[in-house]
């Protein structure tokens, strides 16, 4: 049996669509299509099941499927391992957002560089990172949003703090967190807002979670970098809400300061996602072993 059928049949399993799985394969959708006809042919029988999201395997194709990937699988990584014998450099393309991609992933994945590894980056919103992980313009993917389905896995990496950040001067003219404990979301009233989003994506997660209430105010600053919401609050533009890992330093030196300290904070979970069976590729794992064995520290 034709060994290049079988592999676009398992990408076609894995992936629950002709569509993904042909982007996956750098194939157009109708060739997809006719090898996945031509092993039915051959095998007599059907494989998927078509439906408007995609496709279903039937019994058989899942019992095929339970066969020979395993050993597509191997037969892949002797290729790659084959492919580290000639090359002792190997390009890691890994995507998150930015901010903590800079601050966490890239300084955890230093060391392996001088093992032979490097390192290529791209960053942008959650869907469509995890869309890109998908057709394979990524290896790796930190990403706040846990993805479904059986084309990507995905292991928890670590949980980050929220806190809710001001300058001095504010967090004086406030009265301290006591007062804000006391007196609720309506004590920050008076402080302007600086997010991400004009949707306020964490603010409004840190009220709901803390407040159990909604932001009444739009943004008087929207910087679509943490970084920059940081800098600004630190220069008195007003309140954020921002991981602890991003603000520890300012909180240390004292450039900011906490308006409040919740017995829970609000936590927020991070993912490390790969493609289904792409951590049988040595330079893939050892970069995913890494970075959990790493953020055990965060």
């Amino acid at each position: 049996m034709d060994l290049a059928l079988l592999r676009t049949f398992v990408t076609v399993h894995r992936a629950g669509s002709f569509t993904r799985a042909a982007a996956l394969l750098g194939l157009s959708q109708p060739a997809v299509t006719s090898q996945i006809r031509v092993l039915e042919r051959q095998l007599g029988r059907p494989l998927f099941l078509r439906n408007a999201r995609g496709v279903t395997p039937t019994t058989i194709g899942d019992e095929l499927a339970h066969k020979v990937a395993p050993h597509l699988d191997a037969l892949t990584e002797i290729t790659e391992a084959d492919l580290d014998q000639e090359s002792t450099t190997r390009t890691l393309h890994l995507a998150g957002p930015p901010e903590f991609t800079a601050e966490r992933a890239l300084p955890a994945l230093t060391p392996l560089i001088a093992q032979g590894l490097s390192i290529r980056t791209a960053f942008g919103p959650a869907e469509e990172l995890l869309t890109g992980l998908a057709a394979g313009h990524h290896d790796l993917t930190v990403t706040t949003a846990r993805p479904r389905g059986g084309l990507l896995t995905a292991t928890p990496l670590c949980d980050e703090e929220h806190v809710l950040i001001a300058a001095p001067r504010w967090a004086a003219r406030l009265g301290g967190p006591a007062i804000v404990q006391a007196r609720g979301v309506r004590a920050l009233d008076p402080v302007p807002l600086v997010e991400v989003h004009e949707s306020l994506p964490l603010i409004a997660r840190y009220w709901s979670a803390v407040f159990d209430a909604k932001p009444a105010a739009s943004a008087a600053v929207i910087a679509a970098d943490l970084r920059a919401v940081l800098a600004c609050v630190v220069a008195g533009a007003g309140l954020a809400v921002l991981p602890r890992y991003l603000c520890a330093a300012a909180l240390d030196s004292g450039e900011v300061v906490a308006l409040l300290d919740p017995p829970v904070p609000p936590l927020r979970t991070y993912f490390l996602a790969a493609r289904t069976g792409t951590l049988g590729l040595p330079h893939i794992a050892r970069a995913h072993e890494w970075l959990l064995r790493t953020a055990v520290d965060w």
